[in-house]
């Protein structure tokens, strides 16, 4: 049974390797024939994906026996992470792909953009099921070199190159992070096969975890952070704006989910090591605010958007380092569905998000909104039984999530809405806290074989889980007055420098080498 689960479930990355590697100048197909291959063979893996999540979950968690020699070569890993990840990326993929097919229409190269969706969206599968090293890390390679392939895939876009550029040096960086750490893994337990170095990592505990292991854990930690956008290494994603609308769903949807897909994958390992934990935690954490501060002051809709995937990057980020990898998982498999929504629907974005201006809000409505949502938040966590200290994360991030609730509850506050829906809004804010609570435990038991349980945090992580709390509660308190003062000479000045999101990326730039580049292009060209 096991060889068949895996047999099912490669044919899927299978079928999209060979709908990508048809000859493009082939005479035997036409256009139209092509395209319906390729929209097949994405059906295809969707269906195939279901069909091994349903396995799977009948069957338990599974790993098919190593096609090559001396720990090198395929294996297929199913069980409640690669299963659904294998369904998120091939749902991703059929709707991305069918999109492309009217998007590129007329398009002298649409049969080589096809074909570069196909190849990226093979690789991003043949990561997520690989069950040993040394395919996980082809996969991660082969997914970055074909999606800089399909960035790029308008070289006359001057702005795409560059960022494109960016992004190639920094994944390059975290390619050498992801490869120091699985050679230390594999020295360490004698094996690339992931369920085996799974199964030691968990039995030897943080406190037996030699330096070598804890050193991996990071190692594992920063290849994550860079593939993720983490701060300060972000700047790429913002700008890779000029690329096809398609790719840029596929990359906020999909591919930016490997750096947390890595971390969830290897939480065992991750927890050996909890100064690391603490480390992806922060960098996260200040990602999460650093990127929601600088979306607020975006006035394009990709721009926004970009921003808002830093941020959400970030936010999952800091669940990893908590810990709390099954919300982690639950969380990159909710903003994969948005924003692969988000940016295929951007053009019409404008029109539903246009609302109109009113009143200046005042301190008191938004502190009792804080007060109500935390209330809410408080009686409906003791109705679950979860108010305990061995639940710090949940509580943490929960608290988190209810900030971002209690705005929903801030224009009523100032009788922007009648009185009779502030009940409603009070009701959809239970239910959006409850709904947390529902998914998070749902989560956490559906994942319990394939992932860890969430630590209990220790006087560092108790910190860091405060401070949490309270900068992104000052941020909440930032987004709803700021209003009041978008008149002051001061603010907008702030605006400026917030929307070029502080300059760190113009210092990167430098750091890298392609802020001259950038210059002396800027230079030769003709001024308006």
């Amino acid at each position: 049974m096991p060889t068949t689960l895996a047999g099912l479930a490669l044919l899927a990355p299978a079928g999209l390797l060979v709908a990508a590697l048809l000859p493009l100048n082939s005479t035997s197909l036409r256009p139209t024939r092509r395209l319906s291959l390729t929209r097949l063979a994405t059906v295809v893996s969707f269906v195939l994906a279901v069909l091994a999540m349903a396995l799977a979950g009948i069957r338990g968690a599974t790993t098919s026996p190593l096609i090559g020699l001396a720990g090198i070569g395929l294996s297929i890993r199913l069980d409640a992470i690669s299963c659904s990840m294998f369904l998120l990326v091939a749902f991703v993929g059929v709707i991305v792909v069918q999109y492309s097919r009217n998007y590129m229409d007329g398009d002298p190269r649409q049969g080589e953009f096809m074909s570069g969706l196909c190849l990226t969206l093979a690789a991003v599968m043949l990561l997520v099921l690989a069950g040993n090293l040394t395919q996980l890390v082809a996969a991660w390679l082969a997914t970055s070199l074909s999606l800089h392939r399909l960035l790029v895939f308008y070289p006359e876009r001057r702005q795409a190159r560059l960022a494109a550029r960016k992004k190639f040096i920094v994944a390059r960086v975290g390619d050498a992070c992801l490869i120091a750490a699985c050679a230390t893994i594999v020295v360490a337990f004698g094996s690339t096969d992931i369920a085996t170095i799974l199964s030691h990592a968990h039995a030897m505990g943080a406190g037996a975890a030699p330096a070598a292991l804890q050193v991996a854990a990071l190692l594992i930690g920063i290849a994550a952070m860079l593939k993720s956008a983490q701060f300060p290494s972000h700047g790429w994603l913002p700008e890779v704006m000029d690329t096809p609308t398609p790719v840029s769903a596929l990359l906020h949807a999909g591919i930016i989910n490997a750096g947390g897909f890595l971390m969830i994958r290897f939480a065992d390992v991750m927890l050996l090591s909890a100064p690391s934990l603490h480390f992806v935690a922060v960098i996260g954490g200040f990602t999460a605010l650093f990127g929601g501060v600088v979306m607020l002051t975006q006035t394009s809709v990709k721009g926004s958007l970009a921003w808002s995937t830093v941020a959400q990057m970030g936010f999952m980020t800091l669940q990893c380092g908590l810990g709390a990898f099954a919300i982690a998982l639950l969380h990159l498999i909710a903003h994969s569905l948005y924003k692969a929504h988000a940016f295929l629907s951007s053009g019409s974005v404008v029109e539903v998000s246009t609302v109109p201006t009113h009143s200046k809000p005042r301190v008191l409505p938004v502190l009792i909104s804080l007060v109500l949502a935390f209330g809410l938040y408080a009686g409906i966590g003791w109705a679950f039984g979860i108010l305990a200290r061995d639940h710090a994360a949940v509580l943490t991030l929960g608290a988190i999530l209810v900030l971002g609730i209690s705005m929903l509850m801030v224009p009523a506050m100032h009788g922007v809405i009648s009185t009779p829906l502030f009940g409603r809004m009070l009701l959809a804010a239970a239910g959006a806290t409850t709904a947390y609570f529902v998914l998070e435990g749902a989560a956490i038991r559906l994942t319990a074989s394939a992932l860890p349980s969430i630590p209990a945090p220790d006087a560092t992580g108790l910190l860091i889980m405060g401070l949490a709390v309270l900068s992104f509660a000052a941020v909440t308190l930032l987004q709803s007055l700021a209003p009041r003062w978008i008149h002051r000479p001061a603010w907008r000045i702030a605006r400026v420098h917030l929307a070029n999101g502080l300059y760190v990326n113009a210092w990167f730039n430098r750091l890298l080498g392609t802020q001259q580049r950038d210059d002396r292009a800027a230079s030769s060209t003709p001024a308006a």
